[in-house]
């Protein structure tokens, strides 16, 4: 078997698998580029299956990886939000056509999953995201079929019960992102109470390394006095359209700070906002 070729073919389907479990493409991209290194060491002639074969080495070394996050995670400053993959918008683009890696996992699903254990996220992301039959799925997590079955039944439930509701049409969500931009950059907060839900919730990642409040922000009055005194107390201040694991968000430029903003929109009402703006998160964000 070429090893190389192998890898090359499924590259990335393994880091759809490690970033899901991760919820960090740096931290997927070290683990799959860790999995072919001890694939080599391990030798290849008598495998049969090698998408099922790296996918075993990945989605061990990625719970190795999530045993050892564990304890900073805990540590961590503030709410811990996962990284978002940011992208500039294409302007001729017809946002039903986009059939990419990271369109096919919100940020808002991405952080509900990093709240399954991490047996329950592997059985989930692999039967439920990529489709791998539990028999395989067993096999990969070093589980039986019917612990896997419970796994998985137990996750479904868990992430039914903490994903927040969105529509599906992604226009809408455009056409909401759009409106909060426009009054953003003119200071119209009238229109921005217009636009959000009377409980919508903001988590910022700042991570101690930047200023963000450390506690999810609850409400429209108290969502829209925090946006206010940020935007009037910024001396320079933008705003851009990105998309932000597929979906239409914002990046943010205040004061020389960069932060990424994805929404969740229901009923034409912005729900939830999730802002990173910790600049270790960000990686080429802050380029674009």
């Amino acid at each position: 078997m070429d090893l190389a070729a192998e890898l090359a073919r499924h590259r990335d389907f393994l880091l759809g698998v490690a970033y899901r479990l991760l919820g960090s493409m740096h931290a997927a991209e070290d683990v799959v580029q860790d999995a072919y290194l001890r694939a080599e060491r391990a030798g290849t002639d008598e495998v049969r299956e090698p998408r099922a074969w790296m996918t075993r080495i990945v989605t061990r070394l990625a719970l190795d990886e999530l045993r050892s996050a564990r304890v900073r995670r805990e540590a961590y400053v503030g709410p811990w939000l996962p990284e978002p993959l940011v992208a500039p918008v294409d302007e001729h683009a017809d946002p039903a056509d986009r059939v990419t890696l990271d369109d096919q996992v919100s940020l808002a699903l991405l952080t509900v999953l990093q709240t399954l254990s991490p047996p329950e996220r592997a059985v989930y992301v692999l039967h439920e995201a990529f489709g791998v039959p539990l028999h395989e799925v067993a096999r990969i997590v070093g589980r039986t079929p019917e612990a896997c079955r419970q796994l998985a039944s137990r996750a479904r439930r868990h992430v039914q019960d903490r994903a927040p509701r969105f529509d599906a049409d992604p226009d809408e969500q455009a056409r909401v992102v759009e409106a909060f931009k426009v009054a953003a950059e003119q200071g119209d907060f009238d229109t921005l109470a217009a636009l959000l839900d009377e409980a919508v919730v903001v988590r910022a990642d700042g991570g101690g390394v930047v200023t963000a409040a450390r506690k999810p922000i609850t409400g429209r009055e108290r969502v829209l006095r925090t946006f206010a005194a940020g935007r009037r107390g910024a001396q320079e201040f933008s705003v851009r359209r990105v998309l932000v694991n597929g979906d239409p968000g914002l990046l943010l430029r205040a004061d020389g700070q960069v932060a990424v903003l994805a929404f969740v929109v229901a009923d034409g009402r912005i729900t939830h906002i999730d802002i990173v703006a910790n600049p270790d998160k960000l990686g080429a964000a802050g380029q674009l």
